[in-house]
C-alpha cells in the first residue's frame, strides 16, 4: 500500500486526524486505535468525530484489556474482569462500542471479527466507500492479557450458533444449521427456533442498514447474553460532511470579505509590544 502513517498522542488520534482531514480534505484518512485508547483517555475526541461527520474511518480494535501497558483493565472489560489493576474484580460497567458510536450520531457504524477475514475485508471496503465517519469495531484477540475473550464469537465449533451475520434487506437466520432466527416480540429482539414449524423466516427482522431505531436494537444485544452478537454493517447513512461545511463557509467569506489578512490580524486591536 502506498500510504503513511503516524504513531499520534495516546488517545488523541481523532484530533489530529480532525485537523489533517480539513487541512487535506483530498486525503483518505484512517485512525487505528484500540478499546482503552480510543473509549477512555481518546473518548471525547472519539464522540465528536462521530458527531461532526469527518470523512474519516475509525478501526477500533477491542480486545477487552489493556494491551499495550500490560494488561490493566479497560472500559470494556467485562464486570468483575480481574487484571493487574482490578485484583479483586473490576466493578465497572462496560461500554458498548456500538452504542457509543452510534449514540455520537456516527454515520457508518460495523462490528467484524479478527478471525474471519473474508467478513473482515468486506466491511473495511464498504467503511472505505461510505463518505462521513466510519466507525468498525473489530473483536481482536490478546493472546498475551486477554486470551479467548471473543473465542466464544470466533471459533468455528461455537461461532455460528453465537453471531447473526446481518445484511440489509436479509432476514436474520443463524446457527450451524441456519435453523434459528431473531424476530422483534414490540422493540424485544428474540431468538426462534425456524425447525418446529411455529416461525419462519417471514417472521424474522429483516435488516435495514438506514433504520436507526433497529441499529440501537441490534447493537444493544451485545450486551444481552442469551442473543447472538450481530456482525457486519449496523447502520449507514449520508449527512453533510463537516470538512465540505467548513470549506463552504470559507470560500463564502472570501466571496463576501476577500483574502484574509493574518498580519493584519494578529495586530488588529489593542497590542502590546513585551520587550
Amino acid at each position: 500500500m502506498d500510504t503513511y502513517g503516524f504513531h499520534s498522542i495516546h488517545g488523541r488520534a481523532p484530533a489530529i486526524a480532525s485537523g489533517l482531514k480539513i487541512a487535506r480534505p483530498d486525503l483518505h484518512v484512517w485512525v487505528v486505535t484500540g478499546d482503552g485508547d480510543g473509549l477512555s483517555i481518546g473518548g471525547n475526541h472519539l464522540i465528536h468525530m462521530c458527531r461532526r461527520n469527518l470523512d474519516i474511518k475509525i478501526l477500533l480494535f477491542n480486545n477487552q484489556i489493556y494491551g499495550l501497558t500490560k494488561g490493566q483493565y479497560s472500559p470494556t472489560s467485562e464486570f468483575g474482569k480481574v487484571t493487574k489493576s482490578t485484583p479483586y474484580g473490576s466493578v465497572d460497567h462496560p461500554f458498548n462500542p456500538l452504542l457509543v458510536a452510534l449514540g455520537a450520531e456516527a454515520s457508518f457504524v460495523a462490528r467484524t471479527l479478527d478471525r474471519d477475514p473474508k467478513q473482515m475485508q468486506s466491511v473495511i471496503k464498504r467503511a472505505a466507500e461510505h463518505k462521513g465517519t466510519a466507525f468498525v469495531e473489530i473483536y481482536q484477540n490478546c493472546n498475551v492479557f486477554n486470551d479467548g475473550a471473543f473465542f466464544t464469537w470466533t471459533e468455528k465449533d461455537t461461532k455460528d450458533d453465537n453471531v447473526v451475520f446481518i445484511e440489509h434487506g436479509k432476514p436474520m437466520v443463524f446457527g450451524k444449521e441456519k435453523n434459528k432466527g431473531i424476530r422483534l416480540e414490540g422493540f424485544t429482539p428474540t431468538v426462534v427456533s425456524l425447525s418446529d414449524g411455529k416461525y419462519s423466516v417471514n417472521d424474522l427482522i429483516v435488516h435495514n442498514e438506514r433504520d436507526t431505531m433497529l441499529s440501537f436494537i441490534l447493537a444493544r444485544m451485545s450486551s444481552l447474553p442469551e442473543l447472538p452478537r450481530p456482525v457486519g454493517v449496523v447502520y449507514s447513512t449520508e449527512r453533510p460532511l463537516y470538512e465540505g461545511e467548513m470549506t463552504r463557509q470559507i470560500q463564502q467569506a472570501i466571496q463576501k470579505q476577500g483574502e484574509g489578512d493574518l498580519e493584519k490580524l494578529l495586530n488588529h486591536g489593542e497590542t502590546w509590544l513585551i520587550q
